[in-house]
C-alpha cells in the first residue's frame, strides 16, 4: 500500500501563540480629602475667615485702656488692608464712641466715610460689623453725627437704607436696627430733610425704607414741627408713597397721614381744614385717598 504524500496529508492547524497572562499589579491608591468615599462621612466643609469673628454687642463693649494713646493710631489701623484688623479696629471705634466720644470727635467724619467704606465691603463680618458701630455712633453722638459729619453723613444714610433692602438676613435686621437708633437720636426736622430726597429713589425698596424712617420721624413731631417743614411737602411724601407698589411704603405713608390728621384736628372746629388742606395740595385722586384713610368728619 502506497504511503500518501505529504501533499495530501490533512492540514495541520498550526499552534496559537500563548496568550500572556496577565499579572495584577496592586498599587496604593492614595487617598484625596476632596473625594468622599460612599461608605465615609462626607468631610467638614472647611472653616470660613468669618467664622473667626465675634460680633459683639454695645452691652458688652468694654472702655479702652490708655485711650489717648490709642486713638493717635485708630485712623491708621481703620484704613489697614488686613480686613480683621479693620474688623477689630471698628469695634474700637465703637468703644471710643461709647465710652470716650470727646476723644474721636476731630477724627469722626473721617471715621464715618471709613464705616461707609466698610459696609460697601463684599465681606459680610465687615459689612455688619460696620453697621453695628454705625449704630453705636448714633446713640453716642446724636445731632453731632449730622452737624459734624454732613457729607460723610449723606453717604452713611444711603448704605444704611440700601444695606436695609438686601436679601441677606442678619445685615438687613442690623440695618433696619442701627436706621431705627438714628431717628430715636437725632432730631426729626434735620433728619426729614436727609430723607426727604430717598422717598422718590428709583430702587422701590429704598423708597420704601426711607418711607419707614419718616414715619417714625413724624411720630415723634409735633404740629409745629411739622409746620416747620412744611406739612405741604410732607402730606405730598405721603401721598407718592401711599401710591408705591411695596407694602412697606404704604403702610408707611398711612401712618404718616393719621399723624398729620390728628395733629391738624386737635380741635373738632379744626376737621374741616383736612379736607380743604388735602384738596388744596393734592391732586383730587391723592386727595381721596387721604381722605378714605383719615375722613374729615
Amino acid at each position: 500500500m502506497a504511503l500518501r504524500s505529504l501533499d495530501n496529508a490533512l492540514p495541520i492547524t498550526p499552534e496559537r501563540p500563548k496568550k500572556q497572562s496577565k499579572v495584577a499589579i496592586s498599587i496604593q491608591k492614595q487617598s484625596d480629602p476632596a473625594v468622599n468615599d460612599e461608605n465615609r462621612a462626607p468631610l467638614p466643609p472647611p472653616p470660613t475667615a468669618d467664622a473667626s469673628i465675634d460680633y459683639i454687642s454695645s452691652e458688652n463693649l468694654k472702655p479702652l485702656p490708655d485711650p489717648e494713646i490709642k486713638i493717635q493710631s485708630l485712623v491708621e489701623a481703620l484704613e489697614s488692608k488686613d480686613w480683621l484688623m479693620i474688623c477689630e479696629s471698628l469695634n474700637n471705634a465703637r468703644r471710643f464712641a461709647l465710652y470716650h466720644s470727646t476723644l474721636l470727635l476731630p477724627n469722626l467724619e473721617k471715621v464715618v466715610l471709613i464705616l461707609v467704606k466698610s459696609m460697601k465691603n463684599p465681606r459680610s463680618a465687615l459689612c455688619k460689623t460696620s453697621i453695628m458701630a454705625s449704630y453705636d455712633f448714633f446713640n453716642a453722638f446724636g445731632d453731632k453725627l449730622v452737624e459734624s459729619t454732613s457729607d460723610a453723613f449723606d453717604h452713611l444714610l444711603v448704605q444704611l437704607l440700601l444695606k436695609a433692602s438686601q436679601d441677606k438676613k442678619f445685615v438687613c435686621e442690623e440695618a433696619d436696627r442701627a436706621l431705627k437708633a438714628m431717628v430715636g437720636s437725632i432730631a426729626p426736622l434735620p433728619l426729614l430733610h436727609k430723607l426727604r430726597a430717598h422717598v422718590s429713589h428709583a430702587n422701590p425698596r429704598i423708597r420704601a425704607k426711607a418711607a419707614v424712617s419718616i414715619s417714625h420721624c413724624v411720630s415723634h413731631m409735633g404740629t409745629e414741627g411739622m409746620k416747620e417743614f412744611g406739612l405741604a411737602s410732607l402730606i405730598q411724601m405721603a401721598a407718592d408713597s401711599l401710591s408705591d407698589r411695596l407694602p412697606e411704603a404704604r403702610e408707611a405713608a398711612r401712618s404718616i397721614v393719621i399723624r398729620m390728621y390728628e395733629s391738624v384736628t386737635e380741635n373738632e372746629e379744626k376737621q374741616d381744614s383736612w379736607q380743604s388742606f388735602c384738596q388744596t395740595n393734592l391732586p383730587a385722586i391723592h386727595a381721596q385717598a387721604m381722605l378714605k384713610i383719615a375722613p374729615s368728619s
